[in-house]
């Protein structure tokens, strides 16, 4: 009996229908498996923290040093009174420019005046004593010559005479420590200046001296023609700077405005507290533009480095071992480098131990970064 050729085409259709369906299923298997995996890859590369990477420059440019700065006047003394008594007049106030020697004050002392006079009347006794001793103690000399009087009478008239003459010098040092006394009523300018306060007014009590317990402070003369300018030069870039170096001061308040200066002496040992080298500069201030007193800030270009590169300071660690670096391999792995700093330039540092000129290194890393950590590096960096 020969096969039915209905029968026979039906189960080839029905083989192929069901070999199209296992090769849809076993399509759609394999394709949502591999849609799984690639899922799970995309999963674990966003669970990776992601990170911005920088490469270390090099300091072939030097760069520039700005250090905040105090200014202080030329010469700045408080003027104190050398004489007790009362203030009778002034003569200049706070703003006024005066001249050495420049009568400031005067003060009324009457008990010096009645010592000076008391003095001078003691002077002119004293020139009588010393005359009449001198003119008999040469009288009894003569007499000697003729043995009409005793050696020992001559001798005591010499020795009066000697006496009579130390007391006329004492008599005039006297005079002379009162009439100068006399002049500590007037009160004059020590230097050319101008004066920044007045402490005192007509009538005021004034006692000698300028230590505790004595008087106040009658006036302050400043000499601001010119000005020192002091700023504290940190540890890593004090052998950068010598004597005579040119340097440029800014004032906020002058805004485009630069002022040359030149470093006047160097401090000879580093402050133990802050690590820094203080430094004076001296600026001259013709036409008074800056006031002591001032805040300002002192641009030192510098050389170029030794060879050190440099980073922005977001990039440091700071551990309990020490300063430290986080830089990223090609394959993602986080390692921590201990690193040794030279110049601070701000917002960037020099760093001269630790670090090699192809290193990625992580910007503001996350303090619980460790060595061996996977990350991601984000696009562009």
């Amino acid at each position: 009996m020969s096969p039915d050729p209905l029968r026979t085409g039906g189960r080839r259709w029905g083989w192929l229908a069901l070999l199209l369906v296992l090769v849809v299923a076993g399509w759609g298997i394999l394709t949502r498996l591999q849609t799984r995996s690639a899922l799970a890859g995309i999963a674990r590369d966003a669970a990776l923290p992601r990170v911005n990477v920088v490469l270390p420059s090099a300091d072939h440019e030097g760069g520039t040093l700005q250090l905040p700065a105090n200014i202080e006047a030329w010469a700045d003394a408080p003027i104190h009174a050398r004489a007790n008594g009362y203030l009778r007049r002034w003569l200049v106030d706070i703003g006024d420019r005066v001249r050495r020697g420049q009568l400031l004050a005067e003060i009324e002392a009457p008990e010096v005046t009645q010592q000076i006079a008391q003095a001078r009347a003691q002077l002119a006794a004293s020139e009588t004593a010393e005359q009449l001793a001198q003119s008999t103690a040469a009288r009894w000399k003569s007499m000697l010559a003729t043995d009409s009087v005793a050696r020992q009478d001559v001798d005591e008239k010499v020795a009066d005479a000697a006496a009579k003459h130390s007391d006329l010098a004492a008599a005039r040092a006297n005079l002379n420590r009162l009439s100068q006394l006399g002049d500590f009523q007037r009160i004059r300018a020590p230097f050319d200046g101008v004066i920044t306060a007045r402490g005192t007014d007509i009538g005021a009590l004034v006692t000698a001296g300028s230590g505790a317990g004595a008087g106040q402070e009658l006036f302050r003369i400043q000499d601001v023609s010119r000005l020192r300018v002091y700023v504290n030069v940190p540890q890593g870039f004090a052998p950068a700077i010598k004597v005579g170096d040119p340097a440029v001061l800014r004032i906020s308040e002058l805004p485009g405005k630069m002022f040359p200066v030149r470093v006047a002496s160097i401090a000879g040992a580093l402050d133990p507290v802050s690590r820094t080298l203080l430094t004076q500069l001296e600026l001259d201030n013709g036409g008074a533009r800056i006031r002591p007193g001032s805040y300002g800030e002192v641009a030192f270009d510098l050389a170029a480095g030794g060879g050190g590169l440099r980073l922005p300071a977001n990039c440091l660690l700071f551990r309990s071992e020490g300063l430290s670096i986080a830089r990223v391999d090609d394959m993602g792995k986080v390692e921590l480098r201990q690193v040794t700093l030279g110049r601070d330039f701000g917002k960037e540092v020099e760093v001269v131990q630790g670090l090699a000129a192809g290193d990625r290194v992580i910007i503001n890393p996350p303090d619980s970064i460790e060595s061996g950590m996977v990350v991601r590096v984000a696009t562009g960096s």
